[in-house]
């Protein structure tokens, strides 16, 4: 989750789009509530020992230069990098939740997937404002329209 807060945290600043600076600070309230879980089970935080944008697993660090260089391009990438940041985390969640049987993890990943559907719905609407259609890339297509096609969802962490 820390990723997603640096990244919106930086083209917030680079592009001044609400959106950006809304989501960074739900995306903190996020990284808190998995720490809870971290403090509540006793397990190590795997971005302690990190600065902001600094990841221990490569495959993660690259991505999220790639994700990176691709929004500062422009608002319509940076958008789109936002969607796409939220499609791999409903998809990524959805994997954690079938994959555990403790039901405090479970309740708080599925808080957060709301979030995410929240999220992907905001930067969505800015795209549609800006004519672009996105198309997912981790959720089905019909995942997706469903997502979209629904109100917001209140009680999201």
């Amino acid at each position: 989750m820390g990723s997603q807060d640096a990244y919106y945290q930086l083209l917030y600043t680079q592009w001044g789009q609400k959106v950006f600076s809304n989501i960074a600070a739900s995306e903190q309230q996020h990284m808190d509530a998995v720490a809870l879980l971290l403090t509540r089970y006793n397990l190590p935080d795997p971005a302690a020992a990190t600065a902001t944008g600094v990841f221990q697993d490569p495959h993660v660090q690259e991505l999220f230069n790639a994700l990176m260089a691709q929004g500062q391009t422009s608002l319509i990438a940076a958008l789109t990098v936002g969607a796409t940041i939220e499609d791999l985390d409903i998809q990524d969640l959805q994997t954690r939740i079938a994959a555990t049987d403790n039901a405090d993890i479970a309740l708080v990943f599925n808080e957060l997937m709301k979030g995410s559907r929240n999220h992907m719905r905001a930067f969505i609407s800015q795209l549609t404002k800006q004519g672009v259609t996105y198309t997912p890339q981790y959720i089905t297509q019909a995942e997706f329209d469903a997502i979209i096609n629904s109100p917001t969802e209140t009680g999201a962490i």
